[in-house]
């Protein structure tokens, strides 16, 4: 199956990953097709919003939430963030190019390791701040977290990776839909941008890697389109 062509900085991009989609999409089954396009119509938004931080991450984790949801496992499941470690198994092991590890190495000098670092963004910092018992020792959950990535990133292990990255993510995603922070306020442009940032550059892998694999079980997309 053809790969989508990269922009100038190797990065994939809507217009990309769109022609890819126009040009396969009749071999894919219905639930696959329509992930794809919800996905990539996401990702689009997402593109358009270079001035505005806030709505770039959130709809670059709608076009992520697209791409991952799965209405019997998100049913079973405990917690969103099971539900996307898991899709992150099936991603790692049909990622045979080890395409996302290969992009996290290449960013982990920038907004990824800026990332693991902000305690704003460390579900324990917050529960700690918020007098929940038991996360008193935050800090020491913090400093091992970042010696398990470090470990990550010597063995390869990507699952592991994208999950922690995305766990800070998650965070970050709550922080801003559950309206526990200001619109494009001065507290957390770090984490906002170096989030979009992040997104920017895996979720078009992500949808990539899907078309690469229409015949894969990614399970059963939220809201069928229904006549």
């Amino acid at each position: 199956m053809t790969r989508a062509h990269t922009g100038p900085a190797g990065d994939l991009s809507y217009e990309t990953l769109k022609a890819r989609q126009r040009a396969i999409r009749d071999g894919f089954p219905d639930g696959v097709g329509l992930r794809v396009h919800r996905a990539i119509s996401w990702l689009q938004r997402a593109e358009k919003e270079d001035g505005d931080l806030d709505a770039s991450f959130i709809f670059y984790w709608i076009a992520f939430n697209a791409a991952y949801a799965d209405e019997v496992k998100d049913a079973e499941a405990n917690d969103e963030r099971s539900v996307f470690d898991g899709f992150f198994g099936t991603l790692t092991s049909l990622d045979l190019d080890q395409r996302i590890y290969n992009t996290i190495w290449k960013r982990y000098a920038g907004e990824i390791r800026l990332l693991l670092d902000n305690r704003y963004v460390f579900s324990p910092f917050w529960k700690f701040h918020n007098r929940i018992p038991g996360y008193d020792d935050w800090e020491v959950w913090f400093r091992k977290s970042k010696k398990r990535i470090h470990a990550a990133l010597k063995d390869r292990d990507t699952r592991m990776i994208l999950s922690t990255v995305f766990d800070r993510l998650y965070v970050l995603r709550n922080q801003l839909v559950h309206g526990g922070a200001t619109w494009n306020g001065k507290v957390n442009r770090q984490q906002v941008g170096d989030g979009a940032q992040i997104m920017s550059i895996l979720v078009p892998i992500f949808i990539d890697l899907i078309m690469d694999n229409p015949d894969v079980d990614w399970g059963e997309p939220y809201y069928p389109v229904v006549d």
